[in-house]
């Protein structure tokens, strides 16, 4: 592996460690109940979330949670259940259902510890009435896509689901709810986390209309008939069964790139955290970062050299070809191809969660010659970012980034290092 490249998977590393549950989990405690501990819980972390808890609580506790398939930890008083991400299933819709029974008819003595973090809004796929788990498959993929935000998505599952958009809360009442989140949603907001299946949500029927029509997707006329008659309304502020319940956000992108960082800073690199809630099309920003990179490698504006470029975020992609992509993939090869290989310009992206798109591959990595090697090889890097397929067009190089189940789930990772030391050879696509 050569300098550039072991640099940066350093930094990515440490961006994911430092939202490790087993880190984050002990500070964020509640004291013990009178009555019983229920542990539930959605998302890529929750498993180990959950094994961290039982490793720090002392006393008695039961609970549920369920994980994305392979992410599952082993547990003794926690059951873990695994399901699909991102388009659901029924093992999903089953553990919703059990989730939801096993907080009904708790008392004030008890508390429920909610343990979320992204990909919760696939594994909590309970419809409401009226709609089919095959109805929320399918405008799931719709929304997957569309295009749209990843707030804009969760915005219409709220008010699809039975259990999101703090109807799990409502459920658990009159016990006391803490939640703890691990965020991977831009700008950290609590409704947007696995959809917010424990918070208040301002937003509305209509809101999730608007956005449907925005984007051209097509609803199942029983969806829509429940979303225009306002029967998925979602729990709003200052309802009193969510009144006394506590919310901590324990891991987030910005603390990820903040680890990064001070790894770069101990190399002798000086990182500049661009911003931790990145969004818009994938390959607009990778030409966006792309520009900003020329500038400091010939310029030494905004930023000299040598430096690393962090971001973190959540891009889209909107689907026209039928590669193997994802949105990191995505933004470097739109990247490397601005960059026409830019000497001492390198990039890495990646997700915290291991999973990009739909592929076991957190994301990949380029040099100043990754589009020479491309055409070396037969491939055209213009006509692999036509068809959205930048696991395709990496993996032929070998310059794929694969991490298994990372266990937690902190969004994107981005860095591009601008250092003259790891020039290489200019090429021209």
């Amino acid at each position: 592996m050569d300098g550039a490249r072991a640099f940066l998977e350093s930094l990515f590393n440490a961006a994911i460690a430092a939202a490790q549950p087993a880190l984050c989990i002990p500070a964020f405690l509640p004291d013990a109940p009178r009555g019983r501990l229920i542990v539930i819980g959605a998302g890529k972390a929750s498993a180990e979330m959950a094994r961290a808890v039982e490793r720090n609580w002392p006393g008695p506790l039961e609970g549920l949670v369920v994980t994305r398939y392979g992410y599952a930890v082993p547990c003794e008083r926690i059951e873990i259940v695994e399901a699909a991400h991102p388009v659901p299933d029924q093992a999903g819709l089953h553990a919703a259902k059990r989730m939801l029974d096993l907080v009904g008819g708790l008392t004030a003595e008890d508390t429920v510890l909610c343990l979320v973090s992204g990909g919760g809004s696939s594994l909590l796929p309970l419809p409401l009435p009226g709609i089919t788990l095959e109805d929320k498959q399918a405008v799931n993929r719709a929304l997957l896509a569309s295009g749209a935000s990843i707030g804009e998505m969760n915005c219409v599952r709220r008010h699809l689901s039975g259990i999101k958009g703090g109807r799990l809360a409502a459920a658990c009442h009159p016990a006391q709810v803490v939640t703890l989140l691990i965020s991977d949603v831009p700008g950290d907001d609590p409704r947007d986390i696995a959809s917010g299946p424990t918070v208040a949500d301002e937003s509305t029927c209509a809101d999730a209309l608007a956005i449907v029509e925005r984007y051209g997707i097509a609803l199942p006329a029983n969806v829509r008939a429940v979303l225009e008659s306002g029967a998925g309304e979602s729990v709003k502020p200052g309802d009193s069964r969510l009144e006394g319940h506590t919310v901590y956000m324990i891991a987030t992108p910005q603390m990820a790139l903040h680890a990064a960082a001070r790894v770069a800073e101990e190399a002798g690199i000086t990182p500049y955290i661009l911003g931790d809630s990145i969004e818009g099309e994938a390959r607009e920003v990778g030409r966006v970062l792309a520009g900003i990179a020329l500038q400091a490698a010939r310029r030494g504006q905004p930023f000299a050299g040598p430096c690393v470029l962090l971001s973190g975020g959540e891009t889209t992609v909107t689907i026209r070809g039928k590669g193997r992509g994802g949105r990191n993939v995505e933004f470097l090869l739109s990247a490397a191809i601005a960059l026409r290989g830019e000497p001492g310009v390198h990039g890495l992206a990646g997700d915290t969660d291991g999973v990009d798109g739909v592929e076991e591959i957190a994301g990949a990595y380029f040099s100043p010659e990754t589009i020479a090697r491309a055409f070396a090889q037969g491939i055209r890097p213009l006509a692999s970012l036509d068809r959205n397929d930048g696991h395709g067009f990496f993996q032929a190089l070998g310059d794929s980034v694969v991490t298994g189940p990372t266990l937690t789930n902190v969004n994107d990772f981005r860095a591009i290092l601008i250092n003259p030391a790891f020039a290489g050879t200019q090429h021209e696509p």
